[in-house]
């Protein structure tokens, strides 16, 4: 017997239907929901242990999203022919989905938890990714799992000035503005998005926009919570000394804000300052002394975290001595690889990427075969961030989710700017390597890259910059200052890292994390606004390093050229069996790949030195050139008749030219006239309506014999 699931619809205020159900589907999960809009199904399930183990430091949720092929009809590529390791796209909404549940769990629960949401069925009509976060927390909100939520995800685009919820992908192509939004019924808690060249203005309206629909979505997540039963939650075993807690503050409280107050810029020195602080605490124990290590850990945390808060709140002080606004001096160079493309190094504090730029042809695509998106990527970004850049020791096991977000921030932010297609024929990848980090490393290479883009050649529209944003708030007093350029330290001890990257006209690609609640849209605008002025005094010092881009390519860069061809024509610069093309390969050197586009031949050269490029490339035009009568071509005899010869005046073309045609005088036979494999000179004269025949002259071009006086 089939059972029968409990269902809540939504409409969206345009009047498009989500449904949520549960009870028929993976049952044995602490909770699980599959959401439907239109053919586009997400099954998702919360699953959390007992118990938390012993003495945990951290809260261990992890959140995967996958696409089943099968729910767009496909069977995955490879030699497996199954899903495997999630790609680059899936840890990116897995990513956005875990920044806005994580902060709406209760501080104290750290019982192990996992969040599974797989694509069960695609409509191409409705993009999957804005439903993840409404799926996960739906699942966690029929389960007994503690959870102050619920939360929602929307994708906002704004199409001919008008703002849309959740559009379709054709939609979203005509949009100057992408934004995912993740919110519980109060607060925003998580943005991200890319945007060309907005204000700040447009985006706060975008956000406050994205707001009301959340709400929608949460107050039916509560509605369904109620019919199923689940307003109960497990109660939280929290492991605490409120003694020694007291005890340690009353003490060490004073000794670590003075070491916070030391107002050190190196992060070395001042984390030994606050060490200090602990060692001796534990230093002063005896060895049979009963106090719970791992608490006390724990409280020293929160006295070092509320001393550096207190500093700035109370102070206006940070923890390396800067003025709230103030940003960490700055120092950058480019041209710094002689033999890369394109190359930089950019340094803020002590944060530090040394990027590269890398010319590629269109055999250097990547290639997208994803089960919602296929095609190809001409724009790639890789962050890098090894162990040594702060001072640790972990072995080199490829990016992991950090790095794979981080370096789609910057790639974000950066194709706003990029030439077209048709003005910038090159496969462009920059490879940001973070050599040193304390805050800031995915803005450092937004500015590492548009230096590195100048410096190899490419014309992009605009000089981009990244800025990362802090907060620290307290509720209880309501005061709250905003932190300019934050250091690691700050984005671990605040409340929101909010991070802004655009040129001097706008903002083209965000992200934001809050980790309080009650941040007000007044205080938004105004981390919105010190964010600008920040971002153009960053790109005021980068334009003193170079100014704009470089008129021309390095030396060693590759050359292309594009040649666009009649369809028709494909074939004759192919050849019979890839024989034309092959040859004009072998004797220029170049590299000529030729697709179908719109319709369209696209010719594609590349070679390592202009007079290949050249070689190849006029190849190509007189194969394709289309024959005009009065036009003069160098040809060369390919078959000689007693009536006259057949010259091939273009690659593949071959025109007859008459014996009346080949001089002024009367000639009887060409024997000894012309030979074959002869160039000559001749004029196209006719081509004949009928046949499409092409009738040449020679003489033409030779001069005319005077008549003979009588």
């Amino acid at each position: 017997m089939i059972p029968e699931a409990i269902i809540q619809k939504i409409t969206l205020s345009d009047g498009r239907e989500i449904t949520i159900e549960t009870g028929k589907l993976a049952k044995q999960a602490c909770g699980s929901v599959v959401v439907r809009m239109g053919g586009t199904m997400l099954l998702a399930t919360v699953v959390s242990a007992e118990k938390a183990d012993e003495n945990p430091s951290f809260f261990p949720l992890s959140v995967d999203y996958q696409e089943k092929f099968a729910a767009a009809g496909r069977i995955p590529g490879g030699f497996t022919k199954r899903e495997g390791k999630l790609s680059d796209q899936e840890i990116l909404i897995s990513r956005l989905v875990d920044r806005a549940l994580r902060p709406l769990f209760p501080d104290d629960y750290y019982n192990e938890t996992q969040v599974n949401i797989f694509l069960i069925s695609h409509d191409p009509e409705v993009i999957p990714d804005a439903l993840a976060g409404l799926a996960a927390s739906a699942a966690i909100m029929v389960s007994d799992i503690p959870f102050n939520g619920p939360m929602a995800e929307v994708r906002v685009a704004k199409i001919n000035g008008k703002l849309v919820i959740n559009p379709t992908p054709e939609e979203l192509e005509q949009s100057t503005l992408d934004i995912m939004v993740g919110a519980s019924e109060k607060d925003i808690v998580m943005v991200e998005g890319e945007m060309k060249e907005i204000s700040e203005a447009e985006m706060l309206e975008a956000l406050k926009f994205a707001h009301e629909e959340i709400k929608i979505l949460c107050q039916a997540q509560k509605a369904l919570e109620a019919k199923v039963g689940k307003t109960q939650k497990r109660t939280i075993e929290v492991k605490q000394d409120l003694e020694l807690r007291e005890k340690l503050f009353a003490e060490y409280y004073p000794k670590m804000y003075a070491a916070a107050r030391l107002l050190q810029a190196n992060k070395e020195l001042r984390k030994k300052a606050f060490k200090a602080v602990e060692e001796e605490f534990y230093n002063s124990l005896p060895e049979d002394h009963s106090v719970d290590l791992y608490l006390a850990d724990k409280y020293f945390h929160e006295i070092q975290k509320t001393a550096a808060r207190n500093l700035a709140l109370d102070e206006k002080l940070r923890l390396d001595g800067r003025k709230a606004d103030e940003i960490r001096p700055i120092w950058c160079e480019v041209d710094y690889l002689p033999m890369a493309h394109g190359s930089s190094i950019f340094t803020r504090g002590e944060t530090q990427s040394l990027t590269t730029v890398t010319l590629g042809t269109k055999l250097d695509e990547k290639q997208i075969d994803l089960t919602t998106q296929q095609g190809f990527e001409r724009f790639i970004l890789h962050y890098n961030f090894p162990a040594f850049s702060t001072g640790e020791i972990k072995p080199n096991r490829g990016p992991g989710r950090r790095e794979i977000g981080h370096g789609n921030l910057a790639q974000r932010g950066l194709k706003a700017v990029l030439p077209p297609e048709d003005e910038n024929p090159y496969v462009v990848r920059i490879v940001s390597d973070i050599l040193e980090s304390n805050g800031s490393s995915s803005m450092a290479t937004v500015c590492a890259g548009t230096l590195a883009l100048m410096d190899a050649g490419i014309q992009i529209k605009a000089p981009v910059a990244g800025i990362a944003m802090g907060m620290i708030s307290d509720s209880k007093t309501g005061k709250y200052i905003v932190l300019s350029d934050i250091l690691g330290d700050e984005d671990h001890l605040g409340d929101m890292d909010f991070k802004v990257v655009g040129t001097e006209k706008g903002i083209t690609a965000c992200q934001m994390d809050i980790k309080v609640d009650g941040l007000s849209y007044e205080v938004l605008a105004e981390a919105l606004e010190q964010a600008r002025k920040g971002r153009l005094h960053i790109l005021e010092v980068m334009k003193q390093c170079i100014a704009e881009p470089r008129p021309n390519l390095k030396p060693h860069a590759p050359r292309i050229e594009v040649i666009k061809i009649d369809r028709d024509q494909i074939g004759a610069v192919i050849g019979p069996g890839g024989k034309v093309v092959q040859e004009i390969q072998k004797e220029s050197g170049a590299t000529v790949v030729l697709e179908e586009k719109d319709g369209i031949g696209i010719v594609n050269i590349y070679a390592s030195n202009e007079d290949s490029l050249n070689k190849a490339s006029h190849r190509v035009k007189m194969i394709v050139a289309i024959p005009e009568v009065g036009e003069v071509y160098t040809g060369k005899v390919k078959a000689i008749q007693p009536y006259g010869a057949f010259v091939e005046f273009l690659p593949g073309k071959d025109g007859f030219l008459h014996i009346s045609e080949i001089k002024w005088e009367r000639l009887e036979t060409i024997d000894g006239v012309l030979e074959i494999g002869e160039e000559i000179l001749v004029k196209l004269i006719e081509i004949d309506k009928k046949t499409g025949k092409y009738k040449l002259s020679r003489k033409a071009l030779l001069p005319k014999p005077e008549k003979a006086k009588s």
